[in-house]
């Protein structure tokens, strides 16, 4: 097993590890989602919602790949944390991934059929950001805060992390952002929290392989 893997294993889910700054974090996250209920912009609020689902799927499986290699997860994030989630998420980043749908839903152009540069503006908004967020964890990385131990998932092979880090994440929650139907988001949003908590329930709870 990896150095990282160990340390992120030692501080796991350590309740001592608290810091009161979470609190503040915890009612930025809250007001993120309160302004946009006042507004009644639903659509922000379930992309936001659906984005925040994709990511707890990702940090998953990613806590699965650890246990059933035994050496390590596809990324780690043993560094300082007031609260390790999974061996891949802190709560900083937890928070941080709960308001990103929201904020990146403000980049969408209101006509979801306009072409800029002859390309769909959600795809062309779902791949830039997506190379934005994989450039910020390059640093992260350079910052040995996130480790990447597989190198087909490492600089320069970044490719992957664009393709099923981020880019799912972008074009689900943009996905939900533009159905017509209120009752549409919610089932989408629905669906994705079924699948996180029975795995969670089931990888976490009741086996403990995560």
């Amino acid at each position: 097993m990896t150095e990282a893997s160990e340390q992120a294993l030692k501080i796991l889910r350590d309740e001592s590890l608290f810091q009161w700054y979470l609190i503040p974090l915890l009612a930025f996250v809250v007001y993120v989602y309160a302004v946009e209920v006042e507004r009644r912009n639903w659509s922000a609020v379930f992309a936001g919602l659906a984005f925040y689902g994709m990511d707890l799927f990702n940090e998953t499986w990613n806590a699965l790949v650890l246990h059933f290699t035994d050496r390590s997860a596809v990324w780690t994030t043993p560094g300082d944390t007031a609260y390790l989630i999974f061996v891949g998420l802190t709560i900083e980043i937890s928070a941080m991934f709960a308001i990103a749908g929201v904020a990146f839903t403000k980049m969408l152009p209101a006509d979801k059929r306009l072409r800029i540069l002859g390309i769909p503006n959600r795809w062309l908004f779902a791949v830039v950001n997506a190379i934005l967020c994989v450039f910020v964890e390059v640093l992260l990385n350079r910052a040995d805060v996130l480790v990447w131990e597989y190198p087909w998932w490492n600089f320069p092979n970044i490719g992957l992390i664009v393709l099923l880090g981020y880019l799912p994440f972008m074009a689900v929650s943009f996905w939900v952002y533009d159905m017509e139907k209120i009752r549409d988001k919610i089932a989408t949003v629905l669906v994705i929290y079924a699948v996180d908590l029975t795995a969670i329930i089931l990888f976490a709870g009741l086996l403990g392989w995560i």
